[in-house]
């Protein structure tokens, strides 16, 4: 995955150009009427709660008043936005509708009786695209996007065969199918898939230049999940919502529309098209799993977009406690925020460690026993700076270049499947390192720094016998991996 290096000085909000590095804006906090102290105890209580942030970036009356990257995260890379992918895919319905290819009270099955099952339920032919907005499709339990991704068949046929509980538009069960079922509207009318319908329309007009959108079967874009884009981007998703669907004089999405998709629909008013509503008047706020956020405050004419590996509710609970409180005045502790926001990290340094060990392994393969996640073999290359890691699946051979003294980034293949919410892509950026927590325990972090996932691998060796243990800092089932059990080789390979 190639990503070009992107500048703050095209942020088109207005007359303010962001570090990229860190928190010294050019406009700060205090000349926003916002509180820096709120702030700081918003970070402080991130950091005390184990609530892990990878960015945000705080906007207010036209320019951004601070922003953060926690090291090695910055700000232009991508970040996997899981559920926040959803109010993406609500422009698009949006610009659909204004463009007469479908409407709300459309019935969806007419526009797939080609994949209707044989025994369909009568209250099917009652589902409106409003239904799928407001996740009132009728079924009485949700498909996450963790599930459809091992599936490789018809994501519209599964869709047909979940069953129907209740009488569609009555009864609110979150479902990520729903989503997809709304990009898949927009690729049967369209012609397109959900991204390339959107390119000309919202990407390129916002400058939203090098994100990544999931394709499923049929080339139809996942609508709940699988878009990769940067805090930026996301920051501008709220920010044109902010302005009712406005950007720099063009008006991008109706205003009708943003009305609409962000005031109570379903779900006891707490859901509107595709945007949850927050606990304040007017307060509404895109979420993705693992803690991706765009929070928008329109009577405070702010937005608050975020990044994070923590559980979601842990991450929304916290904001609440600090915003939309912050919008209060200048009460001091700007410069302390900046200072902050400059030195934020999430991996500490490296502390160099030796084992005769190393010596004892490197170059050699471990052959596993059979094991669930179909690994072949492993193998550790050591030199005195880093460790060349190998590992062989069933999906083929995959390295990741661990430093020992220094962390170090590259490519891999090396993805986490079932620690990952199932997400599988073909190559990750990884940032690693390593240590011996003993003569003869060796421990990897790789921190996948497109995502919300750091792994931490510990290997035991016990003369030539080998366990390996894999675990994940978030997950949506199990965080770690059933041990793996080995022998060396005996040839040197």
């Amino acid at each position: 995955m190639k990503i070009t290096r992107r500048s703050f000085n095209s942020l088109l909000l207005g007359s303010v150009a962001a570090s990229a590095s860190g928190c010294a804006s050019v406009i700060p906090a205090r000349e926003q009427g916002i509180d820096s102290r709120a702030v700081l105890a918003f970070l402080d209580e991130a950091a005390a709660r184990d609530i892990e942030l990878h960015s945000f970036i705080l906007y207010r009356h036209g320019a951004v008043a601070a922003e953060g990257w926690w090291q090695p995260y910055r700000s232009e890379r991508l970040h996997m936005q899981h559920s926040l992918t959803k109010s993406v895919t609500a422009c698009g319905v949006g610009l659909a509708i204004a463009e007469g290819r479908f409407g709300l009270e459309d019935t969806v099955a007419t526009f797939f009786e080609s994949e209707l099952p044989a025994n369909a339920a009568p209250s099917l032919s009652q589902m409106t695209v409003r239904d799928l907005l407001t996740m009132q499709t009728g079924h009485g339990e949700g498909v996450s996007g963790s599930v459809w991704r091992q599936i490789t068949t018809s994501w519209v046929a599964e869709f047909f065969k979940l069953p129907l509980i209740h009488e569609p538009g009555t009864t609110f069960v979150y479902n990520s199918a729903a989503s997809f079922m709304l990009s898949a509207l927009i690729t049967r009318t369209t012609g397109m898939s959900l991204r390339d319908y959107l390119e000309p329309r919202l990407f390129e007009p916002l400058g939203m230049r090098n994100m990544l959108w999931d394709l499923g079967p049929g080339g139809i874009n996942p609508g709940g999940n699988g878009l990769s884009w940067t805090t930026l981007d996301t920051l501008k998703l709220g920010r044109l919502h902010l302005q009712k669907g406005q950007w720099q004089g063009q008006q991008i999405l109706p205003a009708s529309w943003v009305g609409e998709a962000t005031r109570a629909q379903a779900h006891n008013g707490r859901y509107g098209y595709h945007w949850w509503l927050g606990p304040g008047h007017g307060i509404y706020y895109a979420a993705g799993l693992f803690g991706q956020f765009c929070f928008v405050f329109p009577e405070h004419d702010a937005v608050l977009a975020c990044t994070a590996g923590t559980t979601d509710e842990k991450l929304r609970d916290a904001v609440w406690r600090y915003f939309p409180a912050a919008f209060t005045g200048d009460r001091g502790g700007s410069d302390a925020l900046a200072h902050r926001c400059r030195k934020l990290r999430l991996l500490e340094p490296l502390a160099s460690t030796r084992s005769p060990t190393s010596q004892e392994i490197s170059g050699r393969r471990f052959d596993m026993q059979p094991n669930d996640d179909q690994v072949v073999s492993v193998q550790f290359d050591f030199s005195p700076e880093r460790c060349l890691f190998s590992l062989q699946d069933a999906r083929g051979i995959h390295h990741v270049t661990v430093g020992l003294r220094d962390w170090i980034e590259s490519e891999t293949t090396m993805t986490g499947g079932k620690l990952h919410h199932q997400y599988e892509p073909d190559t990750l950026r990884v940032v690693a390192g390593g240590r011996w927590l003993d003569e003869r325990t060796f421990e990897m972090t790789w921190q996948f720094v497109e995502t919300a996932f750091r792994d931490t691998v510990v290997c035991r060796f016990d003369g030539g016998a080998l366990t390996l243990d894999r675990s994940v800092n978030v997950n949506s089932a199990a965080t770690s991996r059933p041990t793996l059990h080995g022998a060396v080789s005996s040839a040197r390979t």
